[in-house]
């Protein structure tokens, strides 16, 4: 990922730094299971860990020589090792080094990703009971619907964001095990006690039958768990754009002191971090495809997975952890103009109350299809004419309601609304 995009916590956890000394320390457990079983000399893991850390540069230049990373990597921490080197790599093939430290990063990664979610869902929940009174045009298919409140808005934000939570964690799950089972995965050369001590000591489970590979549908999950949260946010963003537009003017990101909405036009300012977080959750979605096509491999395995992994694990990682933060960042700051939304809800002239009025001429006895014809009909005229539908609905002959005046009280319409309130102050 680039720079720009990269927050340091999670960027260090993909370094080459950071990778190679999992690696070194996989080699290092592997070595002290070897010593455990009365194989491996007492402190070969200790000698092996406490080899000096791995110069990237130099693994780079070594892999320009084998032409293959790790093998690179195992012959320079085998020198750096002295006398244990002989045991670095001992029983191993390269997946039991590679999957298994990938699956400790990609956990360390995962928390990360749920530390920006919790936050996240603490900066909407908090909006949406500061505005659950805010009174605003509701709308479906970019049009006037019902009165609602931004409060309900962001309340179902909240929400989404709880269930991407959950969904986070179902996919550490899945993506938290290890495998040390040798070459296609039928431990004939280090025994399954050497894979649990290396695993329980990670922390990781284990892949109960790995072939030579952990199985990439626990990938696959991970990845399109990280698409579908960048998918809600997404939606979330699409929401302010629409809110800002200048014909609308409700919500607004945060414009900081000395910001430019136009290279051109002083008088813009435009949803930028919104538009950003809608392109960036097209490149996750991009990712999860990727991820799906990597779960088929040949036989017990291929690499075919690898080089599209190289750029997909640690990319979807860093680019969710980005956009959890930086819509934490636009949550926070989100300018809400209640006087705008106001102006909106009563330049509908009433029209937003028509299904209360609806059930109440049906209330009064006439059939549903005859009370909506004549709701329709008030309605198109309150429209074309500018008048208020309570008006209109006041001079039709066809409608008889003693308490008119009662269908165009908002805080009816939204009575049972509290519940959603209830709700939310349960998780």
């Amino acid at each position: 990922m680039i720079p720009r995009y990269t927050l340091p916590e999670m960027g260090k956890l993909w370094s080459d730094e950071h990778k190679l000394a999992v690696w070194q320390e996989v080699e290092a457990l592997v070595a002290e299971a070897w010593e455990a079983e009365g194989v491996a000399p007492e402190g070969t893991g200790s000698a092996i860990r406490s080899a000096p850390a791995m110069d990237p540069d130099a693994w780079r230049a070594r892999e320009l020589i084998t032409h293959h990373d790790v093998a690179a990597f195992v012959d320079l921490l085998a020198d750096a090792a002295d006398k244990s080197g002989p045991w670095v790599h001992y029983g191993l093939t390269s997946s039991d080094v590679v999957d298994t430290a990938q699956a400790a990063i990609l956990t360390e990664a995962v928390d990360l990703l749920v530390t920006g979610i919790d936050d996240l869902f603490q900066a909407v929940r908090r909006r949406a009971l500061e505005e659950r009174d805010t009174l605003m045009v509701g709308r479906t298919h970019g049009m006037w619907a019902e009165p609602t409140t931004f409060g309900l808005k962001l309340a179902t934000w909240a929400f989404e964001i709880a269930r991407a939570r959950q969904r986070l964690i179902r996919a550490r799950e899945a993506i938290a095990v290890g495998k040390v089972s040798g070459a296609v995965g039928t431990y004939s050369q280090a025994p399954p006690a050497i894979e649990a001590y290396v695993c329980d000591r990670l922390g990781l489970g284990i892949e109960p039958a790995s072939s030579q590979v952990t199985h990439r549908d626990r990938h696959a999950e991970l990845v399109a768990t990280i698409a579908l949260t960048g998918s809600s946010i997404e939606r979330f963003a699409t929401e302010i754009r629409h809110l800002q537009r200048s014909e609308v003017r409700e919500v607004q990101e945060a414009f900081a002191t000395g910001q430019k909405g136009s290279s051109a036009m002083p008088h813009k300012r435009n949803p930028i971090l919104s538009e950003r977080m809608v392109g960036m959750a097209r490149v996750l979605q991009g990712y999860a495809v990727s991820a799906m096509q990597d779960v088929a491999l040949w036989h017990e395995r291929d690499i075919s997975h690898s080089s599209a992994e190289r750029i997909i694990l640690p990319d979807a990682t860093i680019l969710l952890h980005y956009m959890l933060a930086t819509f934490t960042r636009i949550v926070e700051g989100l300018v809400i103009r209640r006087d705008r939304m106001q102006e909106n809800l009563d330049a509908t002239h009433g029209l937003v109350f028509s299904q209360t009025v609806l059930l109440s001429l049906i209330d009064a006895g006439l059939s549903r299809d005859d009370a909506y014809r004549i709701v329709q009909r008030c309605a198109a005229r309150a429209w074309d004419e500018g008048l208020h539908l309570r008006d209109v609905l006041a001079d039709d002959p066809d409608v008889h309601l003693e308490h008119l005046a009662a269908c165009f009280d908002p805080a009816a319409t939204l009575a049972n609304a509290g519940v959603v309130f209830d709700r939310l102050f349960a998780i």
